[in-house]
């Protein structure tokens, strides 16, 4: 059944798409697979306005694109039930509570002066960070691993994939997209067994853009930090990190390094996608007008890669060379995403903030928790450590 044919058959109001899509944005806390999980209940089980099939398409393509996967499979969603009006209601009622929230925080987390116990949930949220970043890729990697298949070349290449981007998160964030292109479109050379005739030029158009970018300052810089937050970034939520902080907090000094920890995890406790984070660094560059310009560019990527592609959806995950891009790109960002941890954990300022991340490590990897649980129970930890006169600023 075609998505015209579907809608023909049961036809959704906009206020019915804005009230569902606007409940799972207040709702969907844990990330991509709590907002998947939702949209399913909602789409297939409940309502029947999905097969599905076709959600599980949904999934498979949006995976395939740059950007927050669990958003664009919002847009989608809403896009398949009301076309354009469905996926650019659905979709800002998806971002706009999370949004709405994270800035609040944002404000009271970035103040000049924000009361002690602030100052302590702060540190304890953002000790356990790293840990948070290697669970992300821990549960990446047995998927990613599988795709490459049982030859052993094919392995020793994934190995090798996974290594560059791990050193490039650690050694190089603002060029880290430059390594994931890299390690995709090397993997579709070998696959395809020919070079592609202009593939220098579309891996390396970022760097002179990024190379000018940082003279640039202002509001201009708030939008090309976003942009490639949005537009570049393969694997969503933690992959971006290292690209934010070196801008952030390196290049434009909008934040300190414990600001960025305490950004990244205002991005993993509030609902909706995780991609949110930005809104924190544009904030801290530009106050709400930098906060809300980072997530109208952040998230506009989204809107037009559904919008104009997801008629193609199926050519796209029937393309060889964009499956072989992924199979080495993929372990790239799993890499990235590991390799993240290393800033993130360097950045911690107090030794009890070290114990903090230990037990967060072990709560995650371990006893396999939650991770807004986690975060909330360091940010507990937080608040004990500042009540009772440890360092926390």
């Amino acid at each position: 059944m075609d998505s015209k044919e579907q809608t023909e058959r049961r036809p959704v109001a906009l206020g019915a798409v804005l009230r569902e899509w606007g409940r799972i944005g207040c709702t969907g806390f844990g990330g991509p697979p709590a907002h998947i999980a939702l949209l399913r209940k909602l789409c297939v089980e409940q309502r029947g306005w999905i097969t599905e099939g076709d959600f599980e398409d949904g999934i498979a393509a949006t995976n395939l694109l740059p950007g927050p996967a669990s958003t664009q499979l919002a847009i989608f969603t809403a896009w398949r039930l009301r076309g354009v009006p469905g996926a650019l209601v659905g979709g800002i009622a998806f971002i706009v509570p999370g949004l709405a929230m994270i800035l609040a925080l944002a404000a009271l987390f970035l103040a000049d002066s924000p009361p002690l116990w602030v100052k302590g949930a702060a540190a304890g949220a953002g000790a356990a960070v790293a840990a948070v970043a290697v669970q992300a890729a821990a549960s990446l990697a047995p998927a990613s691993w599988k795709r490459a298949g049982a030859l052993r070349a094919a392995r020793a290449r994934w190995a090798a994939y996974a290594l560059a981007g791990a050193l490039a998160a650690m050694l190089i964030g603002p060029w880290m997209v430059l390594v994931l292109l890299a390690a995709g479109a090397a993997e579709v050379a070998v696959r395809t067994r020919r070079t592609q005739p202009h593939q220098g030029r579309r891996t390396a158009w970022p760097l002179p853009l990024a190379a000018a970018a940082p003279a640039a300052g202002g509001l201009l810089a708030v939008a090309w930090v976003a942009f490639k937050v949005g537009a570049l970034s393969y694997g969503g939520g933690f992959v971006i990190i290292p690209l934010m902080q070196a801008n952030a907090v390196h290049t434009y000094h909008w934040m300190t390094d414990s600001q960025f920890l305490n950004a990244v995890a205002l991005g993993q406790i509030t609902p909706g996608p995780v991609v949110q984070t930005v809104a924190v660094v544009g904030y801290a560059a530009a106050g709400v007008p930098g906060g809300l310009l980072a997530a109208a560019v952040a998230f506009t990527p989204s809107f037009l890669f559904v919008i104009l592609g997801a008629p193609r959806f199926d050519r796209l995950r029937a393309d060889a060379r964009v499956q072989a891009f992924l199979t080495g790109a993929g372990p790239a960002v799993i890499g990235a995403i590991t390799g993240s941890a290393v800033p993130l954990a360097l950045a911690l300022q107090h030794p009890w903030q070290d114990g903090v991340l230990a037990a967060a490590a072990v709560w995650l990897l371990a006893a396999r928790r939650g991770v807004v649980g986690t975060l909330l129970g360091a940010a507990a930890l937080g608040v004990g450590a500042a009540l009772i006169g440890w360092p926390v600023s």
